[in-house]
């Protein structure tokens, strides 16, 4: 009878700590999402809203401090480039 008293302690020892790791990764991926809604808005046309979301996203990518994303940041800093020129165009454009 302790035997499986032990077995069940056990599986829900082991439950609750893989719900808490996925809980401190999904927090770490923080970045990937403001990247992800930044992309969105890019995408819908809300040019000013997609170098706020950009700049965030670059920012906390800055914060985990991270070569894994350097691809990823190395991106953003060229959408931001991009975005930014648009954004004069079409403030040019309209004037």
């Amino acid at each position: 009878m302790t035997f499986y008293y032990l077995i069940s302690v056990f599986v829900i020892i082991t439950i609750a700590i893989l719900v808490a790791y996925s809980l401190v990764i999904r927090k770490k991926n923080i970045p990937l999402n403001l990247f992800v809604e930044a992309l969105k808005d890019e995408n819908n046309g809300h040019f000013e809203q997609a170098v706020i979301a950009y700049e965030t996203a670059l920012n906390a990518f800055k914060k985990a401090k991270s070569h894994k994303y350097n691809n990823l940041k190395n991106k953003i800093i060229e959408k931001l480039k991009i975005l930014r020129t648009l954004i004069e165009y079409k403030n040019s454009f309209y004037k």
